[in-house]
């Protein structure tokens, strides 16, 4: 039995078990069309049933001493190290990432559960002061109760752990829902590790659906006191909307334009390596991505050429070939959609100093520059590989090009002063970006998050604590109070 075929089910209340929706979802490789399992989708009440077990399971779990909440992530950690090569072919085979991208995942992936591990130790309690005397003021550190999670089909395994495993670690229970098109490493495969490695039953939910079979049944339930969203920018507004009218905590990681900036002073043929990177890892399906490569005019001339050979050399292909760089993309609407960008943005005078072809869902990278500066595709995300490369004359306009989007997320400058380079981050309006690096970067412990559009809310280290649990104050008068009447 392959590994998709033994989790084509619903995990609920820890039993397996087929939805009861009147539709499935197929889960198809994107490389080639196989079809990878059948997954009959879950209802709405099916929804409800994994709210209330999460919702039971987690007063127990929220008592349990968080030393012996660990060992579960001790364990998941065990297993996913264990099942290292299964799990990474079935990241090939269900979204047609590659070698590379693979294993960068499941390195993530093992990086956030060590600090999981950690993380269940670091809730602290405080004791504050009254100006009332005899009070005693008690600060404690509690889980939300149950965290609602929905991943995105790009990263699906990491993202589901990185949202999945804090919530659990900090005493919560969880109810995840992953990408219609990534059911498997970013749902049940989550639920597997999870129930492998002693989590208790119920704690841990995975509903495979769709918001046309369930509409807003996930994020408007009654239980769940937070929604960790990471997807489009769109429906995150949506989501957003939805968690407000309904009194819940939306963290929100969403969209992005990213802008990687090359000054006159930088080191050209390290940028050009670090540019291809943040452009065409994951063929570009990386909220993180640099969109925009904008380049000092004076050595516009030289990176341009040496951008475009390096790209020109990037297989293109089967992912699981491991001399492969760029596979396909998610699906043939996604493919569609990047090649009718690419077509239209030439069309309205850009210049192709590479136009990629295409077949199926394989998209060849394309490079486009000479782009107008009120044409639209400089203002959105591209989710395909396509690189926009934009001139600049001076760190003001650099500055200006870069903010001109409504995302903010990530970003990086390029330069042979340091200092220079922080002090034009500092300019960006972006929730990340880095110096003399690619954009596309995640650890454990720091603030990962955007600004405006890219998202709201911030994951990571302390911040899981801040998103995941909530605050209670107990006031003891050891003497007594004086009432006015």
């Amino acid at each position: 039995m392959s590994l998709f075929t033994e989790l084509a089910y619903q995990y609920i209340d820890g039993e397996w078990r087929p939805g009861s929706g009147s539709w499935d979802i197929i889960d198809f490789n994107p490389y080639d069309g196989e079809k990878l399992a059948s997954i009959t989708v879950a209802t709405a009440a099916e929804v409800d049933e994994a709210y209330r077990a999460a919702e039971r399971a987690q007063v127990g779990w929220g008592e349990t001493s968080p030393y012996a909440r660990r060992a579960v992530f001790e364990n998941a950690l065990r297993i996913i190290e264990e099942r290292e090569q299964e799990i990474t072919e079935a990241i090939i085979a269900e979204l047609g990432g590659t070698h590379t991208k693979a294993g960068f995942e499941l390195h993530l992936a093992k990086e956030f559960l060590r600090e999981a591990i950690q993380l269940a130790l670091r809730p602290e309690g405080r004791i504050l002061p009254s100006p009332v005397e005899g009070k005693e003021n008690r600060v404690y550190r509690l889980p939300v109760g149950v965290v609602g999670v929905i991943s995105p089909f790009n990263f699906p395994f990491l993202l589901s752990i990185k949202s999945v495993a804090p919530s659990l670690a900090l005493g919560n229970g969880v109810v995840l829902k992953p990408h219609q098109n990534t059911p498997v490493c970013g749902g049940s495969l989550v639920g597997k590790v999870f129930e492998d490695a002693g989590l208790p039953p119920g704690l841990l939910n995975v509903v495979i659906t769709d918001i046309a079979e369930i509409g807003d049944a996930l994020i408007e339930h009654p239980i769940p006191k937070a929604i960790s969203f990471t997807g489009s920018d769109k429906v995150g507004q949506h989501v957003a909307t939805v968690c407000a009218a309904n009194f819940k905590r939306a963290i929100l990681e969403l969209g992005g334009n990213s802008a990687l900036i090359v000054l006159e002073d930088a080191d050209i043929d390290y940028a050009v390596d670090a540019a291809v990177f943040s452009r065409y890892v994951h063929q570009g399906q990386v909220c993180m991505a640099a969109n925009r490569v904008l380049v000092d005019r004076r050595v516009e001339k030289e990176f341009s050429e040496k951008f475009v050979a390096k790209v020109r050399a990037l297989k293109v292909g089967d992912p699981a070939d491991p001399a492969t760089h760029i596979g396909p993309l998610i699906n043939s609407r996604q493919a569609d959609a990047v090649t009718a960008l690419v077509e239209q943005t030439v069309a309205a005078g850009a210049t192709a100093l590479l136009l990629g072809g295409s077949k199926g869902n394989l998209v060849e990278p394309s490079v486009l520059t000479g782009i107008a500066d009120d044409s639209p595709v400089l203002g959105q995300e591209i989710f395909g590989p396509v690189a926009l490369i934009v001139p600049f004359d001076g760190e003001d306009e650099a500055v200006r090009i870069a903010n001109d989007t409504p995302y903010g997320l990530s970003g990086a400058v390029h330069t042979a002063d340091v200092e220079r380079g922080v002090r034009i981050a500092k300019r960006i309006n972006t929730g990340m970006i880095h110096i003399n690096d690619s954009t596309v970067h995640d650890e454990p412990i720091v603030p990962f998050g955007g600004e405006k559009h890219s998202g709201s809310g911030r994951l990571n280290g302390e911040s899981m604590i801040e998103a995941f649990t909530t605050q209670k104050w107990i006031s003891v008068q050891h003497g007594r109070s004086r009432f006015p009447f």
